[in-house]
């Protein structure tokens, strides 16, 4: 199942480290097949409260965005935008293409 992990980031510091992140970030995504959804976009608020850029990066599978995470690779450049910018990150996992609203009353 399709697994995504999705930030808020607020307050980032534009500079060297971050220009650093982003260099380096999509060679860490590519061997556990992560692809950008949606990349620092504002979001047209509708309903609520929000703040912020959102960051969408989709995954085969919770385990290789998992993996992903935790890489070595990653590790190393993940402490460029966590000293650079506030924000939240959550792991998801998506539904299957069939799935309805009511398919959550079974589960």
């Amino acid at each position: 199942m399709t697994a995504y992990a999705v930030a808020t980031l607020r307050d980032v510091a534009m500079g060297p480290a971050i220009e650093a992140y982003l260099e380096r970030i999509d060679a860490t995504l590519a061997p556990f097949e992560g692809r950008f959804l949606v990349h620092g976009a504002r979001a047209e608020v509708v309903e609520g409260e929000w703040s912020g850029d959102l960051i969408v990066i989709a995954f085969p599978d919770l385990d290789r965005m998992r993996a992903w995470y935790a890489s070595a690779a990653y590790q190393e450049i993940l402490p460029l935008r966590l000293d650079n910018s506030e924000g939240s990150v959550v792991f998801v996992e998506g539904v299957s293409v069939n799935h309805r609203a009511t398919d959550i009353l079974t589960a």
